[in-house]
């Protein structure tokens, strides 16, 4: 019989199960790195095991691939339009994987996520 529920941190008779250790250095995660519009400017991270993330924390430039064609070219972002999933995103400048941008060909959709990845990858959504 169990006395404990982990999924819950609850004991059966209500009480909590209490955590027998802190986390370990490698089990915290990092500070989100929220790119924005700008110069290009890129910052290295050292994560276990001595691999290495490139984090964007400004660009202005986009590979942005032509689904009909498949091509891709390198376009310069003007402004952020649309964020799905945070409104004050787009107030903010910030860019993140799904939000859309304007640029010089048209509305891009991000596919990359820039603060994994260290570049910006789109798929052009509406051409002018």
């Amino acid at each position: 019989m169990v006395l404990w529920n982990l999924d819950r941190g609850k004991k059966i008779t209500g009480g909590k199960v209490h955590l027998n250790r802190k986390k370990k250095k490698y089990q915290r995660g990092s500070s989100s790195t929220l790119t924005s519009l700008g110069k290009i400017k890129k910052r290295v991270d050292r994560r276990r095991f001595g691999i290495k993330k490139l984090r964007l924390v400004n660009i202005d430039f986009v590979n942005a691939l032509n689904p009909k064609t498949k091509k891709s070219k390198k376009v310069k972002i003007l402004d952020i339009v649309e964020h799905k999933d945070n409104l004050n995103y787009t107030r903010r400048g910030i860019i993140t994987k799904g939000c859309i941008v304007k640029t010089e060909v048209g509305l891009v959709k991000i596919t990359s996520r820039p603060s994994q990845t260290g570049d910006i990858n789109g798929v052009i959504i509406e051409s002018k």
